[in-house]
This record gives structure tokens, C-alpha cells and sequence, in this order.
């Protein structure tokens, strides 16, 4: 896929902007010419991010990818429009949801995590869907709907016109968002938003996350994961927590 015809990134008060389209290569060709040379770093783990447009696009991108070696795990991203239900995202859909991930559960030879919408009315009732659906884990949250217009040209900034809000502006609804669907459910619960110093995955696993992704703070600093690890060491060592799992759900009521 070529993804979306420019421009289609802009940065905004504390976040960013972004209609990519998906841009990739194809599974076929993830499976034939990047898995082998991701399989020669050491110390690393591959999670394959996986999209499709309709139920059966999900199915066989899984299949492709169950024949390359070296992949975790799946996450199934939802949040794209299925064409054949007039746009609406699988992922904001308790029916098409549950569809969804039922259907690339039984074709799945790996676990399988489901990174649900933000854009919907209630994400414990999505993270239930999700987990009845046969969900080995759970990450969240991707990207809010946004736009942003240039006042001099009353032209949108983004081709498509809205586009995905990433970037610490949203790190306080996906932190609450987090901890609705970690207390809704039994899965293993992965904290996405705005995340960019070692207290913002304090937080996140004090919310009930067992880890997090980072990625916005990439764009400002490709070092930003190195850097947080390192943080979060030294924050660890000073507040005397011996284990960074202990911090998870251990948020104090009062």
C-alpha cells in the first residue's frame, strides 16, 4: 500500500497529527525480505501489526505471516474502515469486533493482542468484546480522530482532513482508558498515549498496564525508548522498587 497522498503529518500543541494510510510492503513480502534480517538482532522481539478491510484481509495477512519464523506475536489493529460496512471501524463496533477477532484467533499460531480504539462510547464494554472473542492480550489506546485547519488558506493541514492524534497530548484520556479496561478484564492490558519519560510508564502500570509502547517521542528523539528504559532504571533504584512488575495495578485508592 502507498498510503496517503501528502501532507499528511503535522504537529500540533504537545502531539501530532497523522493520515500515513498504513503505508507498507505487504506481508508477503514483511515475511520474505524484513523477518530474516530482524532474526539477526539479538535481544529483540518482533510483534507483527496487523490490518485489513475486511474479516477476510485479517485472515490472510495472519496466514502469510504464520509461515515466517522469528514473529511473537500479532497485534491486531482494528481501527481501520471495514468497506463492506459503509466505514465503519471494526474496532468501534461490538458486533464486527467480536467478528473480527474470533476469526483471526482460529487462524492464529500466536497470541494475539487486540489494540482497541479510543473513538468509541465505552472501552471496558470493547475490552470485553475483545477478551470473549478469544484475545490473548489487550493494547490500547490508538489514535484519537482530529484535524486541524490553516487559517490563512482555510485549507485542512492533513490531505484527508482528519487524521490520528498521537503525542503526550492525549496521554491523560488514554491513562483513564487504560485503567477502565484493565479493571473490565483479565488480560494482560499493553498502556499506549503520549508516553515519553520514565513517570509516564509509572503511571501507566500503576493504571494496570503490564508494559507500554512508545511512539511519537520517537519522532522528536530516536533514542526516546533508550532513554526511558534508562530513566526508568534510576527511577526504580531511588523510589526502592525492586521489580518494575511490582508497580503494576498498584495505584492507592486514597
Amino acid at each position: 500500500m502507498a498510503g496517503n497522498p501528502p501532507p499528511r503529518l503535522w504537529e500540533t500543541a504537545a502531539g501530532m497529527l497523522n493520515s500515513i494510510g498504513l503505508q507498507n510492503i505487504g506481508a508477503r513480502a514483511f515475511v520474505a525480505d524484513k523477518l530474516p534480517l530482524l532474526r539477526k538482532i539479538n535481544n529483540i522481539v518482533v510483534i507483527a501489526n496487523v490490518f485489513g478491510y475486511t474479516r477476510e484481509d485479517y485472515e490472510a495477512a495472519i496466514q502469510i505471516l504464520n509461515e515466517g519464523d522469528g514473529v511473537a506475536a500479532y497485534e491486531l489493529n482494528v481501527s481501520c474502515p471495514n468497506t463492506r460496512h459503509g466505514g465503519i471501524s471494526f474496532g468501534s463496533d461490538p458486533h464486527l469486533l467480536e467478528e473480527v477477532v474470533a476469526a483471526a484467533k482460529r487462524v492464529s499460531r500466536r497470541p494475539l493482542i487486540v489494540k482497541l480504539s479510543p473513538n468509541v462510547t465505552s472501552i471496558p464494554e470493547m475490552a470485553r468484546v475483545a477478551e470473549g472473542a478469544g484475545a490473548d492480550a489487550l493494547s490500547l489506546v490508538n489514535t484519537f480522530v482530529a484535524m486541524a485547519i490553516d487559517p490563512e488558506t482555510r485549507l485542512p493541514r492533513i490531505s484527508r482532513v482528519t487524521a490520528g492524534l498521537s503525542g503526550p497530548a492525549i496521554k491523560p484520556i488514554a491513562l483513564r482508558m487504560v485503567y477502565e479496561a484493565a479493571h473490565a478484564v483479565d488480560l494482560p492490558v499493553i498502556g499506549i498515549g503520549g508516553i515519553s519519560t520514565a513517570a509516564d510508564v509509572v503511571e501507566f502500570m500503576l493504571a494496570g498496564a503490564v508494559a507500554v509502547e512508545v511512539g511519537t517521542a520517537n519522532y522528536w528523539d530516536p533514542r526516546a525508548t533508550e532513554n526511558i528504559v534508562r530513566e526508568l532504571e534510576q527511577w526504580s533504584a531511588q523510589h526502592g522498587v525492586e521489580k518494575v512488575t511490582d508497580l503494576i495495578g498498584a495505584m492507592k485508592d486514597e
